[in-house]
This record gives C-alpha cells, structure tokens and sequence, in this order.
C-alpha cells in the first residue's frame, strides 16, 4: 500500500472535499421550492384563465409537499390568488426539519404519512387526499403538487387489500432490485391515488406541478402518476412479479387481487387524457436543472467539466468502480470535474445498513485503492436521505478504504453486506445534510486535479 498520507495529500483532499461540497449544495439549492417558484406563473398551466375560479385548493404530497405549498401560498400571494385549503403529505420528522431558505405553509395543513414503506398513516393521508380532491367545486382550481416519494405517503389500499398486506408488498419490491417503473407499475395496481385516479376523483380543474425523481422525467411513474394516464396494466404488475422472483412471496390479497385484474374482473386503471377531465401538468424541477448548477459552480471554482451525464442506472456496487475507473484513467490535466446524475439500485443480500449513495461510494472507494492520482468522489441523494439512514451518501478517496481497515472495518466484507453505513462511518466519510425538502435524484461528482 503506498504512503499518501502527506500534509501536501491531505491539504489537497481537504480542497476538494469543499469544492464537493459547495458543487453538491449548488445543485440542490436550484432545485428547492424557493427557488422553483419563484419565477413561476401559475397562469400558463391553469385549464382556464384564473380569473375564473373562486381560489385555489392545494394537494401537494412528496419529500418536498412542504416547502412547495409554502412557496405556491406565496406565488398566490403575489398573483392575486386566494388559496381556500388544503393539505400537504411529508414523511415523519419533515414538519420540523424545512430549511430556514423555505417557507411553512400558513393555510395549507401538513400533515405525514410512512415512508419509504406504506403503513396506517399513508393509507389515512391517502384518503384524505381524495377527500380534499373530492370535496373541491368545479369553480376551483385544484392545484397538485407532486415530488418523489409520493407514492408511500398516500397509499392508500384498494377494497381488497388491507394496509398491512400493502406494507409487505412495498418491503418485497424495495428489496428486490427492481426499476422505480416496475416498483411503481405494481403500486399503481394495488392503491387509489396513482395511475391517475386522483384526477379521476376530482370533479375540478387541475394544475399539477412535478418535481421528478425518476430518469427521463416520465410523469406516469413520478409518484406513481397521479394525474396523467397509466400506461401500465394489472399485466404488467404480475409480470414484475414474476420476473424479481416475488410473486409466491406477495400476501395472497395482493396476488388475488392481480390476477383478478390481470382476467378483468378489476377495474384498470384510466389510460386516456379524457378520462381524467380537465387536467395540466408540468414538470417545474429535474436531475437535470441540479446538474446544470453544479457545473456552473465547479466553472466557478476553476474546474473544467469532464462530462456531464444525467443517464446514471445500474447497481450501485458496481456503478461505483465504473465511475471511479473512469476519473483514475482519465488523461486530462488539470483540475477537472466530472457529473452524473440518476438513479441507481441496490439489490439487498446482506443485513447490513446502507443506501445507494453509500454504497456507489464503497465501491468506488476499493476501486480507488492503492493508486496515488488526487481524486475524489462525492454521491448524494439530493432529498438528503439515503436509503434508511441518516446520511444523504459519501464520498471516497484513495485512502479511505484503507482508512476503514483502520478503524477496525474491513470495506469489503461491508460491501458484500450492504453495510455501507457503518464503513461511510468508520472513515469518516458520510455525507450528512438532514432532509433538503426536494428530490431529483441523486448527484454524483467527480474531481481530479
């Protein structure tokens, strides 16, 4: 193992551990509320002119329904609009963590639901949703707001399931690996507020604003699509299923009530724009606008951008040693910066604790040992929370690995057991911002110099 651990080295790591760090916080800061509506007119995206309705009634529910129904209720403000109600869904802990940069709601109630596992309190934030979709007259303008993480906070159970066997399914399809399409194929079949069946309860207009945390920004998976046609059927649904190995797993209600779509004997899902009613939805945040950001402040810090690719998929183990082998091969001189944003997977073998985040950063970590080029890399949820952790991700150097041997983990043995927690810990290099009240994804950055 060479010695690297100079003050020269170190003073350098520590370099770029802030330019890391200041490129990270760029690219979350363009995409929070505050800064999303800013600019925003509500007017383009209502069905009808605005003047036509009596008020506006907020729906918002997602990692960043908070600090969107804060910033809506000031875009109102400012446009003359008055906003009669409403609700926003967060998960536990958000209504006491909004940044000092957003503002709380004051007419909007926030209230929570569970998450990233569906329970009781999702299905009652669910029907309470349909509730205030319901209970809006066709002279408001229902205004949804829609962020990652929608899905569990209002899952609502269709007839024949109950929550608990709803909360079994969701633990099955997180750990199986399988893409936020198909997790949300099979979601949008077994609960009432996806697929775009809260469009279908309203008897209102409605002007839906999306913050995506889904590759290539489809609004039928962002939260399972609330108000836009479904693509996918009760077919498709088993045929996840079936293809992760999970269906003999799932709670006989849920796989009953499947097959029992799958013959017609359930109703689908609306597939048309005409079943939905008056309806616009626009997409007002994505990974994209965060990357785009954070290249302009690594310009800014005199980095010179590599690459820039928002199509970021794949396990995240070996994500991570593909991104770190690319950053140690480069032949480019000078101080350069490389970005990816995306979404990786974990397929979980291990009863260890981690996230994708972390786990891409472990990775990249052994991938990184035993060379002496001055790299870092550097990857964050930007909701702030990596799988069940309190941790956004990490970052890894050349030494870190070695540094976790030190502390008493051996960084292997942690990679094979999903424990990217505890190594990130052991090293020191967990990444740690608490909950960021938005969500497009995850950011990865590179630095060399």
């Amino acid at each position: 193992m060479m010695d690297r651990k100079t003050a020269g080295h170190a003073s350098g790591d520590r370099e770029r551990l802030k330019d890391a760090l200041s490129i990270f916080h760029s690219a979350v800061d363009r995409v929070s509320a505050s800064t999303l509506f800013r600019e925003l007119d509500l007017s383009p995206v209502a069905p009808r002119s605005l003047e036509t309705y009596d008020g506006v009634r907020v729906i918002a529910f997602g990692k960043a329904a908070m600090a969107m129904a804060g910033a809506a209720e000031t875009m109102c403000e400012e446009q003359d609009v008055r906003v009669l109600g409403g609700v926003a869904v967060v998960p536990p802990g958000y209504p006491n963590s909004l940044p000092e940069s957003e503002r709380a709601p004051q007419v909007v109630e926030v209230i929570t639901g569970n998450h990233p596992v569906a329970a009781q309190k999702s299905a009652e934030a669910g029907q309470r949703v349909l509730d205030e979709a319901a209970r809006a007259s066709v002279d408001e303008l229902v205004l949804v707001l829609v962020s990652g993480g929608g899905t569990a906070l209002v899952s609502t159970p269709v007839e024949d399931v109950d929550a608990w066997d709803l909360r079994a399914t969701y633990r099955l399809l997180l750990r199986c690996g399988a893409s936020i399409h198909d997790v949300n194929a099979v979601r949008k079949h077994l609960t009432r507020v996806g697929g775009g069946q809260l469009a279908t309860n309203c008897g209102a207009d409605i002007a839906a604003l999306v913050v995506s945390d889904v590759p290539g920004d489809p609004l039928s998976v962002i939260a399972s699509g609330p108000t836009v046609p479904d693509p996918s059927t009760y077919e498709d649904a088993m045929r996840v299923a079936y293809q992760h190995d999970i269906w003999h797993e799932l709670p006989e209600s849920v796989r009953n009530h499947l097959a029992a779509g799958a013959r017609g004997r359930r109703q689908e899902t609306p597939k048309s724009e005409e079943a939905l009613g008056r309806v616009q939805t626009e997409i007002i945040g994505r990974n994209a606008d965060a990357l785009e950001a954070a290249a302009e402040t690594a310009i800014q810090l005199g980095y010179e951008t590599a690459q820039s690719d928002g199509s970021l998929s794949g396990e995240a183990r070996a994500t991570g040693r593909v991104l770190a082998e690319e950053i140690l091969t480069s032949e480019s001189n000078g101080r350069r910066l490389w970005l990816w944003g995306g979404e990786t997977t974990v397929t979980v073998s291990g009863d260890g604790t981690g996230g994708r985040n972390q786990e891409l950063a472990l990775s990249a970590a052994l991938e990184m040992e035993d060379h002496v080029e001055d790299v870092l890399l550097l990857s964050g949820g930007t909701d702030g929370i990596d799988g069940p952790t309190d941790a956004a991700g990490a970052w890894a150097t050349p030494e870190t690995a070695q540094n976790m041997r030190d502390a008493g983990v051996d960084p292997d043995n942690a990679l094979e057991n999903n424990d990217s927690y505890a190594a990130h810990g052991a090293s020191g290099t967990r990444l740690t911002t608490g909950p960021t009240h938005t969500n497009v994804m995850d950011i990865v950055i590179g630095l060399r110099s």
